[in-house]
């Protein structure tokens, strides 16, 4: 881990690198970036040894030499609705185990000090061993957010072979009915989903958002295609859900974008729009399935790329799958629908 040198300005028993940093450092994998927690100190204080504080809700330091920011540690506690009504105590007296207890997983519940030791005091390096992603305590249930955060984490740590702990998609199911996800900016949502689509598993996020029924709240229109079947001939997989997961996780393997990535789980999203008489056949889903992708991309304030693949992708995928049988005059039609030869990415990501 990178050394603490660049602290010396504070006290040594006073400043910790905290959170990912430290899981990562046990887990052997490198970390973008040090997150620190001072205990001990007054806004005051840090501001006469040459820290620059920024942060409107709590105060939060630039080191003057390595422009890293320092956190004075803190306790949280809810008092209104969403990820945003909390009250902070940041002060001197608030230890650094009262600061590591509103965290939200055991494993992102570590500190590291000046000497190299690790304060585990929630058994994060414990379920590092078991490979499990474990809330830290109750007041894991007041950020709503947490939920997708971990669904994120699932998807980061499953090639490690982390798995979501019982008693956390218990907890996670609890919030998911309580309405507090109804308050989650759509902002919020797309910025973690599009993170988790970035994972080399991006499958897991949705399937553990869809296991603690979160999948229905902030995106029912992919939640709606479980449970819908389709001819097995062609996807033995039989439920459409399933393929959207399949196909998302097939997108994982060719390209690291993630507005390709994002079209494959979607582009049939149609199927939950076909009538049910005529299941598991799908007559028409490609055009029924614009509506809902429009719904979902302004529901999730996608990027507009994202939202016009993924438009294009479901209205003509069976035309590319059957691209040698079409006529010159089909092609000529996708083409121009993809506006090929202005955007010829657009094209090449389709064809993906």
């Amino acid at each position: 881990m990178s050394s603490h040198s660049n602290s010396n300005l504070l006290p040594a028993d006073s400043y910790f690198i905290v959170g990912g940093a430290v899981r990562d450092r046990l887990l052997n994998l490198k970390s973008k970036d040090l997150d620190w927690v001072v205990v001990g100190l007054t806004p005051e204080q840090m501001v006469e040894q040459g820290f620059q504080q920024v942060g409107a809700d709590f105060p939060v330091f630039i080191h003057p030499i390595s422009k890293q920011e320092y956190a004075l540690a803190r306790t949280e506690r809810k008092h209104g609705e969403g990820y945003k009504g909390f009250i902070c105590d940041f002060s001197p007296e608030v230890t650094l185990e009262q600061d590591l207890e509103r965290r939200d997983l055991t494993i992102n519940a570590m500190a590291e000090d000046a000497y190299g030791n690790v304060i585990d005091p929630y058994n994060g390096q414990q379920d590092l061993e078991k490979k499990t992603l474990r809330h830290v305590s109750s007041a894991f249930s007041e950020d709503p957010l947490r939920v997708l955060r971990v669904a994120r984490f699932a998807a980061r740590f499953h090639p490690l072979g982390f798995s979501v702990a019982p008693e956390t998609i218990t907890l996670m199911s609890q919030i998911s009915g309580s309405g507090e996800l109804e308050t989650l900016t759509p902002e919020r949502v797309w910025q973690e989903t599009q993170r988790a689509l970035a994972e080399d598993s991006p499958h897991i996020y949705f399937e553990v958002l869809r296991q603690c029924n979160a999948l229905k709240i902030v995106m029912p229109e992919l939640d709606a295609l479980f449970g819908i079947p389709q001819p097995a001939k062609h996807h033995p997989e039989i439920d459409c859900g399933i393929h959207a997961l399949m196909s998302l996780q097939a997108s994982a393997q060719l390209t690291h974008s993630t507005d390709v990535r994002f079209a494959a789980l979607v582009h049939d999203l149609g199927k939950a729009k076909t009538d049910s008489k005529q299941w598991p056949k799908h007559h028409g889903h490609e055009q029924l399935g614009l509506k809902p992708i429009k719904q979902l991309c302004k529901k999730l304030c996608t990027n507009r790329y994202a939202e016009s693949l993924s438009l294009i992708a479901s209205q003509y995928h069976t035309h590319i799958h059957r691209a040698f049988e079409l006529k010159a005059s089909t092609i000529l039609k996708v083409l121009s629908a993809c506006d090929a030869f202005r955007k010829p990415q657009q094209l090449e990501d389709l064809l993906l």
